[in-house]
C-alpha cells in the first residue's frame, strides 16, 4: 500500500498494481475546511488530467476544489460520503475518501512525482 499526496492537499493510495486508486482529501485540507457539509463528487467513467477540478467540497467555512492528483479514469465515487459528507471530517483518510480512479501505465510517472508522507508533512507544516 503506497499513499502519495499533492500539493493541493489530495491523498491518493495504490493497494495493488493495477488495481484503482483511492482518491481523499487530507487531514490537512479537512482541518482547514472545518465541517464538510456537502460534496460533489465527479462521474463514474469520467477522465481527468492531472490537476484538473474532479469535484468540489463545501464546509461551513469555505468552498474548495478537488484537484485530480493524477490523470485518470473514474471508476466509483463514495456514495457513503454523498449521503454523509461529515466522514470527510471524521475519517479524512479512510471510510471519507472520494473516488476511485484508473491509472495506466503512463499515469504511473505522475503517481511517483507526488509527495511521499514526510516531505507532505513538512509541506503542509510549511504552508
Amino acid at each position: 500500500m503506497t499513499v502519495h499526496y499533492s500539493k493541493d492537499h489530495e491523498w491518493i493510495e495504490i493497494a495493488e498494481e493495477h488495481e484503482a486508486a483511492t482518491v481523499g482529501i487530507t487531514l490537512h485540507a479537512q482541518e482547514a475546511l472545518g465541517d464538510v457539509v456537502f460534496v460533489d463528487l465527479p462521474e463514474v467513467g469520467k477522465t481527468f488530467k492531472q490537476g484538473e477540478v474532479a469535484g468540489v467540497v463545501e464546509s461551513v467555512k469555505a468552498a474548495a476544489d478537488i484537484y485530480m492528483p493524477v490523470t485518470g479514469e473514474v471508476v466509483e465515487v463514495n456514495e457513503a460520503l454523498r449521503a454523509d459528507p461529515s466522514l470527510a471530517n471524521s475519517d479524512p483518510m479512510g471510510n471519507g475518501w472520494f473516488f476511485k480512479v484508473h491509472l495506466g501505465e503512463r499515469d504511473m510517472a505522475e503517481f511517483d512525482q507526488l509527495m511521499d508522507e514526510p516531505a507532505y508533512t513538512k509541506f503542509a507544516a510549511d504552508n
